[in-house]
């Protein structure tokens, strides 16, 4: 039996990211009041993601809690289509792109960070927000995998969704330095037209191979236990 019940860590992880949010979008920052705002950035459009896929979790567990037992079946229909919903957000968007924004920002932090985030935003972002936007995705979706199966779509119907996504959200980057003469990171302005389009290229190849990760790593805990069940 589970130490903390997963409806207990999903309210949990759920209420830490609103504050992520909430935090993050109090602080006076000269970006946020540039053309695009918060939206520009990739690890904002994540932690939206990742707090709205959390509360259609929330949601799920309690309205599981409500149907069981009732023997309603336009209830328990309206629940499996809560599942779908909440499985295929996971298994095209929170998943990779959660993976791909923790992955990417510390390797290129590491190698330089002025090239990802400068030393100038630690005067505005403390370094407890800094984590909980680019370090603690990991360990809470991985912690949603382990504890709660989930449904993955057909394998081209997701590859599709995540270059779509992949495709959308470069055009966007693409739009707003068209619009402000200025890229939203720092390193795009260092690189040639061939090296971007070589690294946007990479980053959609990136997010599919992570999608494919998030399949197999569901199938591999589930097959686990599963087999441990059975012997």
């Amino acid at each position: 039996m589970a130490l903390v019940p997963s409806q207990v860590l999903r309210v949990a992880i759920l209420l830490s990211y609103c504050s992520i949010l909430c935090n993050y979008k109090a602080i006076e920052m000269p970006s946020h009041h540039t053309y695009g705002g918060s939206w520009k950035f990739l690890t904002f459009i994540d932690l939206v993601i990742q707090a709205v896929f959390f509360g259609i979790c929330v949601l799920t567990d309690l309205s599981s809690l409500l149907t069981r037992g009732s023997g309603n079946q336009e209830q328990e229909r309206q629940l499996r289509k809560l599942i779908s919903l909440r499985d295929w957000i996971l298994a095209v968007l929170a998943f990779p792109v959660g993976v791909f924004v923790v992955v990417v920002f510390w390797i290129i932090y590491a190698y330089d960070r002025e090239m990802i985030y400068p030393k100038l935003l630690d005067n505005f972002i403390p370094g407890w927000l800094n984590h909980g936007m680019h370090t603690t995705v990991l360990p809470f979706i991985l912690i949603e995998m382990r504890t709660s199966h989930h449904g993955y779509p057909s394998r081209s119907s997701g590859l599709t969704t995540i270059c779509t996504f992949s495709l959308g959200y470069i055009l966007w980057v693409c739009w707003v330095h068209h619009v402000t003469g200025m890229w939203a990171y720092p390193f795009l302005e260092h690189i040639g037209p061939g090296a971007r389009i070589i690294f946007f290229g990479s980053t959609t190849i990136f997010l599919n191979f992570l999608y494919l990760l998030g399949e197999a790593l569901n199938s591999y805990i589930w097959d686990t236990q599963r087999t441990a069940k059975r012997k």
